[in-house]
């Protein structure tokens, strides 16, 4: 299960800002506009849900500049992902072990300007319906009462390397500036989407929210996800 997710937590990496798009630009365009956004926002917090084939997960994520994130989930209960930029830590109440990563030289990186640099330089960047604003949720789950009828621009981009974690990632704008939605589709066609609400930027968030010290009785696994000497 923890393996399953892991691609899902290290995509929450590369996509920790807000957007912005006014007038009518090329996908590239509308892009850059993104990455100069990404780079006024000094911290925020907003409500996260992360959707896989196997989970709903659910929580509040703080984020704040350079490098530093937090992620307290109601669902899975106490479940916490923390990160400084360096070093990625997840706790893992319901297993009760810690995932410790070191990010050195690893190439993830939380600021949000390497984020989006990350992005253009290993995905093609296109509209995925064209520049308009489009429904959040296909019309169908709309009129059953099942999805988002909200206006989003949807960005597509699909990877150059397969070396990345995603084939493609749909980035949907909304209409205040801010992401709503992130799907990413993994290498081997699974579904991971991030949905962003109550998004509220510069609320001056003190370093100690990013702090944290596991239980004792956690089991700790140390380069879960690779080998940063390799």
């Amino acid at each position: 299960m923890v393996k399953r997710l892991t691609a899902a937590w290290v995509c929450v990496l590369w996509v920790t800002g807000g957007l912005v798009g006014q007038e009518v630009l090329t996908a590239q365009q509308f892009f850059e506009q993104v990455a100069q956004r990404y780079a006024q926002i000094k911290d925020y917090v907003a409500d996260i849900t992360i959707t896989t084939p196997q989970s709903v997960m659910r929580g509040t994520l703080f984020y704040k500049r350079p490098g530093k994130l937090r992620i307290d989930f109601s669902e899975p209960e106490d479940q916490v992902l923390v990160s400084t930029g360096e070093e990625l830590l997840i706790y893992v109440p319901s297993e009760r072990v810690v995932l410790q990563q070191s990010l050195s030289g690893s190439g993830l990186q939380l600021a949000t300007g390497e984020g989006l640099a990350l992005l253009r330089r290993n995905y093609s960047i296109a509209y995925l319906e064209g520049p308009g604003y489009v429904s959040l949720d296909p019309e169908e789950l709309v009129a059953a009462g099942k999805g988002s009828p909200e206006p989003v621009v949807k960005l597509n981009l699909t990877w150059r390397s397969t070396r990345v974690g995603f084939r493609q990632i749909i980035m949907s704008v909304g209409q205040d500036g801010y992401m709503r939605r992130l799907k990413g589709v993994t290498v081997d066609y699974q579904e991971v989407t991030f949905d962003f609400v109550n998004i509220r930027v510069n609320q001056n968030l003190p370093d100690a929210r990013f702090e944290y010290d596991s239980p004792p009785s956690a089991n700790v696994y140390y380069n879960f996800l690779f080998n940063p000497e390799s």
